[in-house]
């Protein structure tokens, strides 16, 4: 009897993660709008035949993917270092 009335008299333990999951932040949905619009324009630009070299190919585009990876990678390094994402010890 004394354990279910200590065990019902404690709280849950406050523990967090170092941040939210990455599908939960905006970041993921902006860096995957941002390289679909990098692999649309690439496709798009340019495709005029005989007017020589493409302005925007595919060496373009994965540059340019690179870079918002690297922007993406630093964001999501840069948000893990200074939050928390807050949960109940057992999941309340």
């Amino acid at each position: 009897m004394a354990n279910t009335a200590q065990r019902n008299n404690t709280r849950d333990r406050r523990l967090s993660t170092e941040t939210k999951a990455s599908t939960k932040t905006t970041e993921l949905y902006v860096y995957v709008a941002a390289v679909v619009a990098v692999v649309i324009t690439a496709f798009v630009v340019g495709n005029d035949a005989g007017r020589g070299g493409d302005p925007f190919g595919a060496s373009e585009a994965i540059r340019y993917i690179t870079f918002l990876t690297i922007g993406y990678m630093v964001a999501r390094g840069l948000a893990k270092s200074g939050s928390r994402d807050f949960y109940d010890e057992h999941g309340n």
